[in-house]
């Protein structure tokens, strides 16, 4: 293994590679420093609270320990640490805001009779400032497909890897949640 001074050059593969097979701690705490504003940014995105931030930042990295030897390499390991937060931050949501959710959502049913958002220019002209409102009255599964390809520019084949679905699923679902968003969007603000 490299010393510790040239540690810091490694891949992140290779980083990986010698956290599991040595727990080494030192190089953790490198994969920490690479990622960790990354991990918090995307953490605050969904608790609004830097503090909780914070703490979910900290959450993702201990079950990233100890859950590190799981990643298998099929994707970059960013792509694959942005799905491990987001699904840490949609539990997370998911858990301990349920009551706020099910208060703020619209009905599903109602939606369902709306007619689908054929031209996406409807999408992209949403003001900025209730759009963030918007995201706040969709699921956290619809929020975070939406994030993903939108806010984290990830390709249809790099979601498909960190959600572990098919390319027409990924389609599928960036679709339902952008039609949700704007109707959501078109009943609250409009």
């Amino acid at each position: 293994m490299k010393t510790f001074k040239n540690s810091k050059e490694l891949s992140d593969d290779d980083l990986i590679k010698g956290i599991v097979k040595n727990n080494d701690t030192l190089l953790f705490e490198i994969l920490y420093d690479r990622y960790s504003k990354l991990v918090f940014n995307k953490c605050y995105g969904f608790a609004k609270d830097e503090h909780e931030a914070k703490d979910l930042t900290q959450d993702v990295f201990l079950k990233l320990f100890v859950k590190l030897a799981s990643f298998k390499g099929n994707s970059k390991f960013s792509t694959w640490l942005y799905a491990f937060t987001y699904n840490h931050c949609v539990n997370y949501v998911t858990r301990n805001t349920a009551k706020k959710f099910e208060k703020q959502t619209a009905d599903y049913a109602e939606l369902e009779n709306l007619s689908d958002v054929e031209d996406e220019s409807s999408f992209l002209e949403m003001k900025v400032e209730n759009l963030q409102k918007a995201l706040e009255l969709i699921s956290p599964d619809e929020k975070m497909i939406l994030l993903l390809k939108y806010q984290d520019f990830l390709s249809i084949k790099e979601i498909e890897s960190v959600l572990d679905i098919g390319e027409s699923a990924v389609k599928m679902r960036i679709k339902r949640a952008k039609d949700k968003l704007v109707a959501v969007y078109n009943e609250k603000f409009n």
